[in-house]
This record gives structure tokens, C-alpha cells and sequence, in this order.
């Protein structure tokens, strides 16, 4: 019985209810929702029309914001806040 939303639906939520946490942006939380979802950078930046630099770039400021050290937290992190 779970519904999914596509990636872009999901940010407008976010963007919607200002739930975004840690001070994040709407593109930041777009962008750890699709590493929640298990996207490498390139697939990201392909979804997302950005380069790879651009992606990484959003990612360490995601990374330090949340005070994450890799994917793995925070993709844990994305869970705990129902980005997912």
C-alpha cells in the first residue's frame, strides 16, 4: 500500500511545507533524496540536468549541513527526516 513519488513531486512536497531540516535547500533535499535512493553523482546530475561538478558541490554542502561523512549517513539521515 505505499505510493511513491518521483523525485521532482517529492522536492515540491518539501518545498511546500518548508520541512526542509538542517537548513537545506529545496535542491539539497532534492539531491539527498536521489542519493537516498541509491543515484551516483552522474545519474543525479543527468536526472537533475546539472554537471557532476555541480552535484558534488551540492553534496558537500549536504554533507556538512547534516554533518554526514558519506552516503551511507546520509542516506540515514534522509530516512530519519522522511525524505524518502
Amino acid at each position: 500500500g505505499l505510493s511513491v513519488l518521483g523525485p521532482q513531486v517529492q522536492a515540491a512536497l518539501v518545498n511546500a511545507t518548508g520541512n526542509k531540516p538542517d537548513g537545506l535547500t529545496a535542491r539539497e533535499a532534492e539531491i539527498l533524496t536521489l542519493i537516498a535512493r541509491g543515484l551516483n553523482n552522474t545519474e543525479i546530475a543527468q536526472s537533475l540536468f546539472l554537471s557532476n561538478n555541480t552535484v558534488k558541490t551540492h553534496i558537500n554542502h549536504i554533507f556538512a549541513k547534516i554533518g554526514a561523512r558519506d552516503r551511507v549517513a546520509a542516506t540515514k539521515y534522509a530516512h530519519r527526516h522522511n525524505l524518502v
